[in-house]
């Protein structure tokens, strides 16, 4: 029997390159190895946008079309939304019983971004909704409701599994062995860069490039790209490692990056040559991905019966799971 692995992005735009490396390109492998369960997480989306809801519900279909379009495979995987299984919420409930508000606020990962929002909003977390903090909680109940044994995540969501992990050691203690305890697999690839050097690439940075993203848009935005700024004429010698030209000549395996890096520190090549070698090679990268897509934009309907199956066959596992739970808490009335 395959192990279960439960995973889940954001509605909140498209998929851009850092999630491609960073962990969908991960899932097309995974998913031959694993019971997989891919999850379009909405309502995680709108602890922090639940003043723009049509934001996501526009992007539900997105993630959808952008998860099929890089190779995520509806016979092999289960794509669901995460506001249409009921039993995830009524686990959330009953699993924030089981945590203290003060270990909410030690989670390294939710510490790190009310600090973020603090630095947005300049004042002292008043814009930090409950919603938001509770995060781990929903998160564990996504987990928990399938059965996941494994969990795909960077090394900045290990806080959040293991609270995951906390509270079903502590539900378990409770009420007898119920829940399965899931294991972090941690992702291969560190955080991608964004085209302006920031360590994180992000739609609100607007350094991003999304899968999806025509000739037009990827040529404005590569040859917009940070270069070496010690190198100002063409025949300057430049350092590579400083160059985020060179680092998406790198990132998507370009033919040429052996002799990129030669040529860059000889200071025989120029950026503008560097920037069009990579508007080409970026192209050529995305070609078979824009393909299915287009493919996907034009079959909608394919699309939404892929979306309601999956959704269908993850509540089904959901309300075993809940069974269970329910059984386990003494409230499972008249069955």
């Amino acid at each position: 029997m395959k192990k279960t692995i439960l995973t889940g992005i954001r509605p909140t735009g498209r998929i851009h390159l850092g999630h491609y490396f960073g962990a969908t390109k991960n899932w097309v492998e995974l998913q031959n190895q694993y019971n997989s369960f891919f999850e379009i997480a909405d309502v995680q989306a709108l602890t922090d946008n639940f003043n723009n809801p049509i934001k996501v519900r526009e992007n539900v279909r997105e993630i959808a079309i952008d998860l099929l379009s890089i190779g995520i495979d509806p016979k092999k995987s289960t794509i669901f939304i995460q506001s249409m299984i009921p039993e995830i919420a009524e686990l959330t409930v009953y699993y924030s019983n089981l945590v203290t508000m003060s270990r909410l606020y030690r989670n390294p990962t939710i510490k790190t971004e009310i600090a973020q929002k603090k630095a947005i909003f300049g004042n002292d977390g008043e814009s930090v909704t409950y919603g938001f903090v509770g995060y781990p909680i929903s998160q564990a109940a996504d987990i928990t409701a399938f059965k996941g044994e494994v969990v795909p995540v960077g090394e900045d969501q290990l806080p959040l599994i293991e609270q995951c992990r906390e509270i079903v050691r502590k539900f378990n203690n409770i009420y007898g062995e119920t829940l399965k305890e899931p294991e972090p697999y941690l992702s291969k690839t560190t955080r991608i860069k964004g085209l302006d050097g920031n360590d994180k690439m992000g739609k609100s940075l607007g350094n991003a490039i999304y899968l999806r993203d025509n000739e037009e848009v990827i040529t404005k935005k590569i040859m917009g790209a940070i270069t070496d700024p010690k190198k100002i004429k063409k025949d300057d010698p430049a350092e590579p490692s400083k160059c985020m030209v060179y680092y998406y000549h790198n990132l998507i395996n370009s033919k040429e990056k052996e002799l990129i890096c030669k040529e860059c520190k000889k200071g025989l090549r120029g950026c503008v040559q560097c920037k069009k070698e990579l508007i080409k090679n970026m192209l050529e990268f995305l070609s078979p991905i824009q393909e299915k897509a287009k493919y996907y934009e034009k079959h909608l309907d394919e699309v939404d019966s892929i979306l309601i199956e999956g959704t269908k066959k993850a509540q089904e596992i959901a309300k075993e799971t809940m069974k269970d739970v329910k059984k386990a808490i003494k409230i499972d009335y008249y069955n």
